[in-house]
């Protein structure tokens, strides 16, 4: 079996973009070993479009339920946070997919599955067929539903997250691997030359001026705000304070990016982007970032090692990743409009603390994660073969 035709499946989920994100990084590894076929299935929309329509909107709508206090995701995600494969709990959620999986697997034939999904059924269906599995975390705390006995492998954000795997008897140390959430190429190749000076980066779309102004760039995620008129009062605060320039990010939400638009797009100190491929162009420009607290967003942030700032995160796996990162010294956290802009005016205006802030980042950083999961991979897939033949 050569590498070159190795059959990779990855299996993914629509909650948010970052299993898809970290899917694509890690295809993205292969690809550049010369491995193209890479199969990447969204799972729960595959087998289970229905439950998977309802998952998705209620994943969605979460940061405004929240708002009004029916914080029905929060309440599941830590309803459920202890699972254990064999609990009745447990064999449900490793139910889900189970049947279509193995169909799938029978059509693609792969040598090796990765789960980028809390996905128990991969790890069944692996088992029964002889497919090895393995799982990236993406987040930094722990949450039962992605472990599983008959895994090969986990790859894991941090050495805490092992030792609590390894504490509550889910894997042994062998099986886990201290690889960092994967991030695409983009944020890898302008940490390799960026060090802490980002004046040399070529700017997209963002306008001219001195380095000093340049460092001066806030980037906002607009989708990060559940409700708008909070990130309104937010950005009126920071042009009040005069000491930085904004960069508005909508994504594909094309409502938001007409309404900030509308609002906002003859100020010349704040530009606002939709889609942008390049996202960490812009990223790598700022001197902080306000965001959600999604694990593949701030891994991509200690990837260019901008300090974060998080606005009221949501319950369950976001308020998790924001308070761990928070303890390290690498995030902050804010319960308020006047609350944040406080603190990102007294970032802006203490290049000390900026700096201090980023040198916690890179000690979080644990290389390029990709590139450590796809070689381990390809050595598992080795050390099998040597055992078979």
């Amino acid at each position: 079996m050569g590498m070159r035709q190795l059959r990779i499946m990855i299996l993914t989920a629509g909650y948010g973009e970052g299993h898809n994100q970290v899917s694509r990084a890690v295809e993205q590894e292969f690809a550049a070993r010369g491995i193209k076929d890479v199969f990447i299935v969204d799972l729960m929309k595959e087998a289970h479009p229905l439950l998977n329509s309802v998952s998705t909107k209620l994943y969605l709508k979460s940061s405004l339920t929240s708002q009004y206090g029916l914080d029905l995701y929060g309440w599941s995600y830590y309803w459920t946070r202890g699972t254990r494969p064999g609990s009745s709990l447990g064999k449900y959620f490793n139910s889900l997919g189970k049947r279509k999986l193995k169909a799938l697997l029978s059509q693609v034939s792969p040598d090796i599955i990765l789960n980028t999904f809390p996905f128990g059924a991969a790890a069944e269906a692996g088992n029964e067929l002889d497919v090895p599995v393995c799982t990236v975390i993406t987040d930094y705390t722990l949450h039962g539903r992605w472990t599983h006995p008959a895994m090969s492998r986990y790859y894991v954000a941090t050495d805490e997250l092992k030792y609590d795997m390894e504490k509550k008897a889910f894997a042994s140390a062998q099986q886990i691997l201290v690889t960092g959430i994967p991030v695409r190429r983009g944020f890898v190749l302008r940490n390799q030359g960026a060090g802490d000076d980002r004046g040399h980066y070529q700017q997209q779309e963002i306008p001219s001026g001195d380095r000093a102004h340049r460092n001066k760039l806030v980037m906002l995620s607009a989708g990060s705000f559940g409700v708008p008129q909070q990130l309104e009062e937010i950005v009126r605060r920071l042009l009040a304070a005069g000491n930085c320039r904004l960069a508005i990010v909508c994504g594909r939400n094309e409502r938001l990016y007409a309404r900030w638009s509308a609002m906002f797009g003859g100020n010349p100190k704040v530009e606002i982007f939709g889609f942008v491929p390049n996202i960490h162009e812009i990223m790598a420009q700022a001197a902080c970032l306000v965001t959600k607290a999604g694990g593949v967003t701030l891994s991509e942030a200690i990837a260019l090692r901008v300090p974060v700032f998080i606005y009221k995160p949501f319950s369950g796996q976001e308020k998790e990743n924001a308070v761990y990162l928070a303890g390290k010294g690498a995030a902050t956290i804010a319960e308020s409009a006047p609350e944040l802009s406080r603190q990102i005016s007294r970032l802006l205006d203490n290049p000390a603390e900026e700096m201090g802030i980023r040198r916690r980042m890179s000690d979080l950083c644990k290389g390029v994660a990709a590139e450590k999961i796809v070689s381990d991979m390809l050595e598992l897939l080795e050390s099998r073969l040597r055992v078979t033949v």
